[in-house]
């Protein structure tokens, strides 16, 4: 990334404003203006996150805002209430109490005499949901938003549950946001309070996991703030983004589906990260297309930040099985509207073990008396990857090879010619299974001439949300149904001689929970296919004249790395014992923020097993330590969180440690059960 100090504007930093809430709550900003505004009012562009402002975003931020700030905009960098220097507790992530402080502090800015009036929202993961639930809200001052890897649909698409399963990603996140809602103030900020606004948090803090247990269906907990219950609520421009390795590149198709408002949509190769800065690549020029964004909607200025197609994707070509790449190839395609009308949804039925292409003559079906089974191993899952792809350790999926042994698979023919894909597949199925709570994981995989297969996109149902998530249906053993499993969206290009590989397994241990036994699922021939939203390989690119710029921000601040980052992703497995083992360790090492003096430390430690084929011995664990230092100032914090099930309940325990000086002064356990609810 080309790190530009040359600005149109000077710009001047506040490191630390207080915002007064209506309830005497004062939340910490840092702020980017230009010099000029003093005098020359702009419009304020605001950022609002739970990740400490002052050290843990730090790096990020001074990319990010100085750069947007030297373009003509104020930008302001909120800690949400109960994290950083924000005073309160944070309990939960989306709460009413946090939207509704949003929308005092939008009206703060509008109303400060640098700012003209005009406001708009910005972030990525919980800052872009956060800028998506506000927009909603329709404050009075928000023009515009601008947001990457998000969701519209906090059941249905979050880190939480997936077709109604249970993702592990939901005892991960919990485990990183018990941490970070726990974290001490900096004292060189709030001074002597800080003690006092730490031990606060501690004290009225609980395991985020639990709540999210307890709402197992779609209920009016995941409905609140879930845009997609009513997508007119959105008033305002939407620029929209994610990446294919993602977990949240599905809300960007949506949103450009169901918004009746000015709206693009961009979606590239990345993970978990900002557009100019992802990964895998190629990066863009992002922070310029932002900057175009705002001077449109912000400033009113005639450009062509609305020309060209609605929807920019990376058109992927085919590669061989990673856990990690550095870039994708492929080109970019554009579609001028979303649902596109050059895009049509091919079937191809499910017979003797293939997918059946167009023109394709099928077998003779088995017949009714003689379905497919599958009954999976715990093991079908190990080489999943994460739900949400960060690409540090690396967590891709790995070659496919050896989950298929576990599952049912569906190939084509070689094909012929080039095929390509772009949209979301479903997979239609007739099936039978032999319990009352049962799952089906589909993967769709690229496999080459000498037979590695690469996962392209998958998908989850729980069968017993096979109607809906909101009234969970047990099937009677047996008993045929009919079901789909939708899959993740994809822009994926074949070339000829590769085959397209349907897998089917019934269950996908680590990434999703098991159901409460092993399942043996039928299915049945001639009613069951795959569908795939094919687009011609002669459509036009539709590509705007101008290409996206490289990409480039402002010089980030300095840090220093006092010791060394660690990572790892490791699979184990105990052929005596029968013991299996994923254990992902992201340790941050300790790094000084040379502009504070601080000194600090993270370490993420992640760990889910199981035992032969018990499904009632998986387990997972996530731990998080933190350390602040600076002088004698010396503060820790430990987390730790298990879950473990039985047929009928989750168990969780957890443990809530903070230290000074390496001198434990608060501890607290948790030791609590939740019913399985048809999961």
């Amino acid at each position: 990334m080309r790190c530009v100090s040359n600005l149109p504007y000077a710009t001047k930093e506040e490191d630390h404003v207080a915002i007064p809430m209506s309830d005497g709550t004062l939340l910490s900003a840092r702020i980017w203006r230009p010099t000029a505004s003093d005098g020359e009012p702009v419009p304020a562009v605001l950022e609002y996150i739970p990740y400490r402002k002052r050290d843990l975003t730090s790096v990020r931020d001074s990319i990010h805002h100085p750069y947007i700030a030297g373009h003509g905009y104020a930008c302001v960098r909120v800690d949400v209430r109960g994290t950083g220097e924000s005073e309160g507790v944070l309990r939960d992530e989306y709460l009413e109490q946090e939207q509704s402080d949003a929308e005092e502090v939008l009206a703060w800015l509008a109303e400060q005499p640098w700012c003209d009036g005009n406001t708009g929202m910005m972030g990525i993961s919980w800052g872009a949901f956060s800028a998506l639930q506000v927009a909603a809200r329709r404050p009075q001052s928000l023009r515009a938003i601008v947001i990457a890897s998000f969701t519209d649909d906090r059941y249905a698409d979050d880190m939480h549950y997936m077709g109604g399963t249970l993702l592990t990603d939901n005892l991960a996140e919990a485990g990183t946001m018990f941490a970070y809602s726990t974290l001490p103030p900096d004292p060189a900020v709030v001074g002597d309070r800080w003690r006092d606004m730490w031990h606060e948090r501690l004290e009225n803090t609980a395991p985020w996991v639990l709540e999210w247990l307890r709402h197992q269906r779609r209920d009016d907990y995941w409905r609140h703030a879930s845009v997609c219950e009513n997508y007119q609520d959105v008033a305002c421009p939407v620029l929209a983004s994610s990446g294919w390795a993602d977990g949240y590149s599905n809300a960007v198709t949506r949103l450009l589906a169901h918004l009746d408002v000015p709206r693009k949509g961009l979606i590239g190769p990345w993970s978990h990260k900002f557009p100019h800065l992802g990964e895998p690549g190629p990066a863009i020029g992002y922070l310029q297309e932002v900057v175009r964004w705002w001077d449109h909607w912000l400033k009113g200025v005639d450009n062509d930040a609305m020309d060209g197609p609605m929807l920019r994707t990376w058109m992927q070509d085919s590669v061989p099985p990673s856990t990690a790449y550095e870039e994708r190839p492929g080109r970019w395609v554009g579609e001028m509207e979303w649902p596109s009308p050059q895009i049509r949804p091919v079937s191809y039925p499910l017979m003797r073990h293939r997918i059946v292409g167009p023109g394709e003559k099928a077998p003779d079906p088995a017949g009714d008396d003689n379905p497919m089974t599958v009954q999976s191993p715990l093991s079908v899952g190990q080489f999943a990857g994460k739900w949400a792809s960060y690409n540090a350790p690396p967590d891709l999926p790995y070659d496919q090879r050896e989950e298929d042994g576990g599952s049912l698979v569906f190939d084509t023919e070689p094909l012929t010619e080039r095929l390509e894909v772009l949209g979301t597949p479903t997979v239609e199925l007739e099936l039978s299974a032999d319990e009352p709570v049962a799952m089906v994981a589909a993967r769709l995989s690229d496999v080459a001439p000498d037979g590695s297969a690469t996962r392209i996109s998958y998908g989850l149902l729980n069968l017993t949300r096979r109607e809906g998530a909101d009234d969970p249906d047990p099937l009677e053993p047996g008993r045929r149904y009919r079901a789909t499993v939708q899959l993740n969206g994809l822009a994926q290009s074949f070339p000829p001689g590769h085959r397209i590989r349907l897998s089917l397994s019934t269950s996908y241990w680590p990434l999703a929970w098991p159901p409460p036994k092993p399942v043996r699922l039928s299915v049945y021939e001639g009613s069951s296919s795959l569908s795939l939203p094919v687009r011609p390989a002669d459509a036009p690119d539709n590509l705007p004249p101008r290409p996206f710029d490289e990409p480039e921000g402002a010089p980030a601040i300095e840090t220093s790395q006092l010791t060394p980052v660690e990572e790892r992703w490791d699979v184990k497995r105990d052929l005596i014992g029968y013991n299996a083992e994923l254990e992902i360790v992201k340790d941050r090492g300790t790094a000084r923020f040379e502009d504070i003096g601080l000194d600090v430390g993270r370490r993420a430690y992640e760990r889910y097993t199981s035992v032969a084929d018990d499904f009632t011995s998986v387990a997972g664990e996530s731990t998080w330590t933190m350390r602040f230092t600076r002088d004698d100032w010396d503060v820790k914090v430990v987390t730790h969180t298990e879950l473990r099930c039985s047929e009928t309940e989750f168990l969780v325990h957890a443990t809530l440690d903070g230290y000074e000086n390496d001198r434990r002064v608060f501890s607290r356990d948790w030791n609590e059960k939740v019913p399985r609810d048809s999961l």
